[in-house]
């Protein structure tokens, strides 16, 4: 008798009186009679799993596979299997199939979502116990790299190890190719820094007394123009939550810079890009107590966005990709905004930063100048390759 439909009939009865054995035997018989059905080789699989035959059980989800790849009840399976016989890195490769493939949690019943919670933390951990060795074994490796080499490398290894994930550049305007998508940059790329953060106290000085005098000239940073859709700027859409008075706008210094004579000395000293109508953009950035800047990603990366922390409480920070650093006072540091990035401001006081562009350190001389070219020649022949610098992406 080769009709699978009665062989699989058979091996249910046989299943179901306790004969493991016998259901093995003929839920085989009826998947190879059928030829297309990998359900029959599940089936056949759990009446393996009963016998307690690890081998017989892999071969048949092996089979039921080969049929179906994407046979979701098959790849569950196969990972139970390779978890409860301890191979580790084939249970994670096996779970991280089923999980790929799992419905929206919406559509999950209670024990599917919970046996998805367990091979999420399985996988977890073990990855995380994989790292604790990776990480011992790559200790010579590391301590004998310059700092930039051994932070892109454990980036990188972080990266395989799924600890963290490589952000891309999204730029919103011109996108200059080939530039390393770095998040913060190193600091040696801008030795100039220091001259800026030597002129930290009187520029903050020139702050207090612009906040003490009514803060006048100080504008909602996010202001989407009526009729704008809900955006994730929404909540800060035409508020001071997230103020800015703003320095030099567009290339053009504003009505401001005067009033603040130190902060103009210390941004006369960057040596920053200068197109009328499109770049430098210098300000200042007020974060009120309980406001979070959501994750964004700006413009152009042929600029760094340069941040000259003044007055930060605790609980302040920023991330840009996979990186978060908390600003201190007195401290400089540059990094590309068109990686995504986010900010925030846990604390109960208000936190204020001196943000400005600067060239990209990784642009040439000659790139630089043919850069400000295409901007002005765009602009004579009135094309609009990027929005105005200085869009929200601060």
């Amino acid at each position: 008798m080769n009709d699978p439909r009665q062989l699989n009939a058979d091996a249910t009865a046989a299943l179901r009186s306790g004969d493991a054995s016998g259901a093995a035997r003929l839920f085989r018989a009826a998947a190879e009679a059928d030829g297309a059905a990998p359900e029959l080789w599940v089936n056949a699989a759990a009446a393996y799993r009963m016998l307690g035959d690890d081998g017989g059980e892999g071969d048949a989800l092996d089979q039921a596979l080969r049929l179906d790849q994407l046979n979701l009840q098959a790849l569950i399976r196969k990972a139970q299997l390779k978890e409860r016989t301890g191979q580790t890195l084939a249970a994670i490769q096996a779970w991280n199939a089923v999980l790929a493939l799992a419905p929206p949690s919406d559509q999950l019943s209670e024990q599917f979502a919970a046996m998805l919670a367990a091979a999420r933390a399985f996988v977890e951990n073990a990855m995380a116990t994989f790292g604790t060795e990776m990480d011992r074994a790559l200790a010579p490796v590391r301590s004998g790299l310059p700092q930039g080499t051994s932070r892109r490398f454990d980036r990188a290894v972080d990266a395989a190890l799924g600890r963290s994930r490589i952000y891309q550049n999204q730029c919103h305007g011109l996108h200059f190719p080939f530039l390393p998508a770095d998040e913060i940059f190193d600091r040696a790329l801008f030795p100039w820094l220091g001259q800026i953060e030597a002129r930290t106290d009187a520029i903050r000085d020139e702050l207090r007394a612009f906040i003490a005098g009514g803060s006048v000239g100080l504008e909602p940073y996010v202001a989407m123009e009526p009729g704008t859709p809900e955006t994730i700027w929404t909540p800060l859409d035409q508020t001071l939550d997230w103020g800015a008075l703003h320095l030099w706008r567009h290339g053009v210094p504003t009505e401001h810079l005067a009033t603040f004579p130190q902060t103009a000395e210390a941004l006369a000293l960057v040596p920053g890009p200068h197109v009328t109508g499109r770049m430098p953009t210098a300000f200042f950035s007020l974060l009120k107590p309980r406001t979070q800047i959501p994750p964004h990603t700006g413009v152009t990366n042929t600029r760094a966005v340069v941040h000259l922390a003044l007055i930060v409480p605790p609980g302040c920070a920023l991330r840009v990709g996979g990186e978060t650093r908390g600003w201190k006072e007195g401290e400089a540091f540059a990094f590309d905004d068109t990686i995504e990035h986010e900010a925030w401001n846990n604390s109960d006081a208000l936190r204020a930063v001196l943000i400005f562009d600067c060239w990209n350190p990784h642009l040439s001389e000659d790139e630089q100048n043919a850069i400000v070219e295409l901007y002005r020649a765009a602009d004579s022949l009135g094309l609009s390759l990027n929005a105005p610098e200085g869009g929200a992406g601060r």
